[in-house]
């Protein structure tokens, strides 16, 4: 009589040969809650704690040496700039829950990747994320974003951004920005400069705001117009009396 294996020379692997496979995946489940559970708390306490640095500051620290950055309140950055730079990233900050559908669609059909992206998106991918394009940066921004919207308030949101957005190389917030293209504080900015601020936000690297171009200079009119649309027409409303 034939054994088992000249009956079947090639048996079919035993429950126990997977039995690796659900270890990985218990493993794998607690990895993810625990990662969703630290972003979480990492986005609840910016709430109340400032953010000390970001991922980012620290890349272009390691790259150049140094950065320059100071922390400064709302409060002390002059309005006009803080809605100069709404008209000019996110004229709709105030109307939409930190993905705006219609500007994603606009951006599609215009072949523009920046012009969809929130001023709450970019909040969260500079404070907690890398620079770059990557499917994992991109679903993590779009989880934490709606989060941060319901957690902080739009006046933190804005706040935040001017403290960690890159407005030169290695020049990182409003205050520092002010005092390094000219020499005051941000709450002394008058229309003129902070239109020049918010309009070198898309290429902080590229673009001057101390010598810009005739092409800037005419942007950045645009956006003072635009700032004082917002005022008129209530979508400042949500960060300002």
């Amino acid at each position: 009589m034939a054994d088992d294996s000249e009956i079947n020379p090639h048996p079919k692997p035993s429950m126990d040969h997977w039995a690796w496979i659900h270890p990985v995946r218990r493993w794998t489940v607690r990895g993810i809650v625990a990662l969703v559970v630290f972003l979480g708390l990492w986005g609840l306490s910016y709430r109340w704690i400032n953010p000390p640095v970001t991922l980012y500051m620290l890349q272009e620290n390691w790259r150049l040496g140094d950065v320059y950055q100071e922390w400064v309140d709302i409060e002390d950055v002059s309005p006009v700039m803080v809605r100069a730079l709404v008209a000019a990233e996110d004229a709709n900050f105030c109307l939409h829950w930190g993905i705006d559908s219609a500007a994603i669609r606009r951006a599609f059909q215009e072949g523009s990747i920046r012009g969809g992206s929130t001023i709450s998106q970019q909040t969260v991918k500079n404070a907690f994320l890398w620079q770059g394009r990557s499917w994992v940066r991109k679903t993590i921004e779009a989880v934490m974003t709606p989060y941060a919207e319901v957690i902080w308030s739009k006046s933190r949101m804005l706040e935040i951004y001017l403290n960690v957005a890159e407005f030169d190389t290695g020049v990182f917030g409003i205050q520092a920005a002010a005092q390094h293209h000219y020499g005051i504080d941000a709450v002394q900015l008058n229309r003129v400069q902070a239109g020049r601020l918010a309009v070198v936000l898309p290429d902080p690297k590229g673009r001057s705001a101390v010598k810009p171009s005739a092409k800037l200079r005419k942007r950045a009119a645009s956006v003072i117009a635009g700032a004082d649309m917002i005022r008129r027409d209530g979508r400042s409303s949500c960060f300002e009396d």
